[in-house]
């Protein structure tokens, strides 16, 4: 198996060029010095200099099989020929305005497709997080009421409105304490490692106890709160899929309460777990969806959020931005839809899906002192990555992703302890299992005796 030397020759004079300008890359050259001078290998790292299909290529022509796709917001491949087509029609018969055909199309396409047909209003925004925030503005508006409820580990975006909603990781708060607002957090059933003994569903069964008695009893009274925005299946979070009884449970306490339940389906959505909608697992009827990623197939910045019209036929709320529901945008979410329909997209991604978990399940019996929790519905796939002791590492999980980088598969690991795998929903199954065998060979560099892994997630070392 090919090793790459990476970053090659192109990445790091681009690396070089653009490390001064743009906010968030870091000094590779720095870097790559300090970890050598404490004895480590440099990290791994590589810029895109073209994509196609199930693969990425970086400027030094060195191929990836790709389980990010774009942040699992190209679930039709990348740089997919159809949908660029699509947009550059668009492009050349609207250019940009506001009002336009394609925006009835595609709401209409949309509404057609939620849960039982029941969310007939549209608002579109540009992104996920404009969309989760619009979403809440809706609720809060249309119930008169001040606080939401949301969940620990959720993501719903890096707005300073949507790090109020979400409890991802703490950095992300640093400084906004005084922003939490009207945000009320309570715990996610993360069903690995629970913090008290009790089984997964007896642990949703007390988050519902949490959020009935000591909530609305010691907290904020039950009148005070709009609704619960709820992550149906965590993604950034770590890929995990909460019991079924957890929304359904949700959907009564909502019910009981008078509150809207809203569905953050931004990456889970659209087919990423094997079902339309990954709420639709659970048999549970939300009052408004969170749509983005997947919408527009990777092309065009889009999203969107579908509620019923009892929420949103005369609600007043305000959301959006320029660019929301742009010609381009919309033009690139109908063709995306055809194809959809056309190729059985989603039949198809729930079909691989089973044959991706029945392979990585293999991984806890074959590397029984690295991986642990493999888990995945659809495409939404994870694991843990455990340390030398058999504790959950951000350290060895950055070393997975780079090993697994350096042989040519690109994956996810956002400084947690799991890697995340977010393959395109039609990726081939040839593609899918090279990817698999370059990450078992990725599992068993890092699970040798002599591999030290460093205390910088970044950096490790097999010397």
């Amino acid at each position: 198996m090919m090793i790459y030397d990476i970053p090659g020759k192109e990445s790091q004079k681009e690396f070089k060029r653009i490390q001064k300008f743009i906010h968030g890359l870091g000094d590779y050259h720095k870097e790559a010095e300090e970890a050598k001078r404490k004895g480590h290998n440099p990290p791994a790292q590589m810029l895109v200099g073209k994509t196609q299909g199930d693969f990425i290529y970086d400027l030094d022509g060195n191929e990836y099989v790709d389980f990010h796709s774009g942040w699992a917001s190209n679930p039709v491949g990348n740089a997919n020929p159809e949908i660029i087509e699509a947009v550059t029609d668009a492009f050349t018969k609207y250019g940009f305005t506001y009002h336009h055909p394609l925006q009835e199309e595609l709401a209409e396409k949309v509404a057609a497709i939620t849960p039982n047909q029941a969310l007939t209003r549209a608002s579109f925004e540009i992104s996920g997080t404009e969309a989760a925030e619009a979403a809440v503005s809706v609720a809060l508006r249309y119930k008169n009421r001040p606080l939401i409820i949301s969940f620990s580990h959720a993501f719903h975006g890096d707005s300073l409105g949507a790090k109020t909603l979400s409890a991802i990781t703490i950095d992300r708060k640093i400084n906004l304490e005084a922003w939490r607002g009207g945000v009320i957090h309570v715990p996610y059933p993360i069903t690995y490692d629970l913090p008290i003994d009790v089984t997964p569903e007896q642990y949703v069964d007390y988050i519902i106890w949490y959020i009935e008695e000591f909530i609305c009893g010691m907290v904020a009274p039950a009148d005070s709160i709009a609704g619960i925005l709820l992550e149906p299946m965590l993604a950034e979070g770590g890929s995990w899929t909460p019991p079924v009884s957890f929304a359904q449970k949700l959907r009564k306490l909502c019910d009981k309460n008078d509150w809207l339940l809203i569905s953050d389906e931004v990456l889970v959505g659209l087919g990423r777990t094997g079902k339309t909608w990954a709420i639709e697992h659970s048999g549970v009827q939300p009052d408004i969806l969170v749509i983005g990623k997947n919408i527009t197939g990777g092309i065009m910045p889009n999203a969107m959020i579908m509620g019923t019209e009892a929420a949103m036929g005369s609600n007043s709320a305000r959301s959006g931005s320029t660019f929301a529901g742009s010609p381009a945008g919309c033009a690139a979410g109908l063709k995306t839809l055809e194809i959809y329909e056309r190729d059985h997209v989603i039949a198809y991604a729930a079909a691989l899906g089973e044959k991706a978990l029945k392979r990585m399940k293999k991984w806890e019996t074959e590397f029984p002192s690295l991986v642990s929790n493999v888990r995945g519905t659809g495409l939404l796939l994870g694991a843990t990555i455990l340390d030398k002791e058999g504790k959950p590492s951000v350290e060895t999980a950055a070393a997975v992703q780079n090993e697994a980088l350096r042989r040519g598969a690109y994956i996810i690991n956002d400084t947690e302890s799991s890697i995340r795998l977010y393959p395109a929903l039609n990726m081939t199954e040839e593609h899918l299992d090279r990817g698999f065998t370059i990450i078992e060979e990725a599992f068993r560099v890092v699970s040798k005796d002599d591999y030290v892994i460093s205390s910088w997630p970044r950096y490790f070392t097999t010397q």
